[in-house]
């Protein structure tokens, strides 16, 4: 199956589940494909055949823009190197949860979240620690007891009841044994922090030159800049002084920038965010949702109420197509 009927497979299973989906984001570089909203749930998510492909720079400007755009950052694949992926697993590459179709399905259609996870060492599990000891303790049985069962030491069940995950065999061991579910799933709508990789914290991505103009005009306006690395735009801007974001673009305005601006206004309404496009002689308004702003222009405004009032009134109504 080709990268562009995967993602077309994707997007078809999301808007069957509910969520409102963006066009796919087809200008190079890119860091996500599609951006997908369901209520309060946010994806920006990465489509691929073999997710070792999935790089660490994309990796980290998918999490960096999760938090500024309050989004979970998502990979569907369909392989490793090595191996399919199994059903009902989340893997992880570079800090971002990864599912195959048939368990991103599961989650989305059917509501039935992952319970194992795949880490260095094998497959594992939560246990519920509260509900272990709960059920330990009414049945009677000692931590000893339990950890000669088990084949491991008294300390290692003090630790699955103080939260520690375990082997899938260990857990079914102990399904097995008090008769009940003990395994709690994996969040992967919150990043799977949960159960996630040590990861640091990616760093801020140096400006492009090209773009610092416009980052220091917008800062001097009261906005607080994230630069993007390989996003369709080339900032997430923060009102420092209320929640709205803006997603910004600039460039001569010739049918690339058209474009960029079409999935700008696109991701823009399934992140619930306004999006502008900085040229330097605009011939419309806007474009769909993206409104379209002079440089000099920008150069003269002198809070972010004047932009957002700007982007209001001449960003067109209707929904993006």
């Amino acid at each position: 199956m080709s990268r562009s009927a995967l993602v077309g497979n994707i997007t078809a299973m999301l808007e069957d589940a509910g969520f409102t989906v963006s066009d796919r984001c087809a200008i190079r570089p890119k860091s996500f494909d599609i951006a997908a909203r369901r209520g309060d749930d946010v994806l920006l998510l990465k489509v691929l055949a073999n997710v070792d492909a999935f790089d660490h720079q994309t990796g980290a400007e998918m999490r960096r823009l999760g938090v500024h755009l309050d989004a979970t950052p998502l990979v569907i694949g369909l392989r490793t190197r090595n191996e399919e992926l199994k059903p009902g697993v989340v893997y992880f590459r570079h800090g971002a949860p990864v599912l195959s179709p048939d368990t991103a399905m599961d989650l989305f259609i059917e509501g039935v979240p992952p319970l194992i996870y795949a880490a260095p060492g094998g497959l594992y599990v939560n246990i519920d620690g509260d509900l272990l000891a709960d059920v330990r303790s009414a049945e009677g049985m000692s931590l000893g007891k339990l950890a000669s069962e088990l084949g491991v030491s008294r300390r290692t069940v003090s630790k699955y009841e103080d939260g520690m995950n375990a082997s899938v065999e260990v857990a079914a061991e102990l399904e097995e044994l008090f008769e009940q579910p003990l395994v709690s799933p994996v969040d992967v709508l919150g990043g799977a922090e949960d159960v996630r990789d040590d990861v640091d914290d990616p760093d801020v991505p140096e400006a492009d030159p090209d773009d610092a103009h416009i980052i220091a005009v917008l800062t001097r306006v009261g906005y607080e800049v994230h630069p993007t690395f390989r996003a369709p735009f080339k900032t997430v801007s923060e009102d420092e002084g209320s929640d709205r974001k803006i997603l910004t673009g600039h460039s001569a305005f010739n049918r690339t920038a058209e474009k960029r601006a079409r999935i700008m206004s696109s991701v823009g309404h399934v992140t619930g965010t306004s999006s502008v496009y900085v040229v330097d002689r605009a011939r419309q308004d806007a474009v769909e949702g993206t409104a379209l702003v002079e440089r000099e222009e920008i150069e003269r405004l002198e809070d972010p109420e004047e932009l957002e009032k700007v982007v209001e009134e001449r960003a067109e109504l209707q929904e993006p197509a």
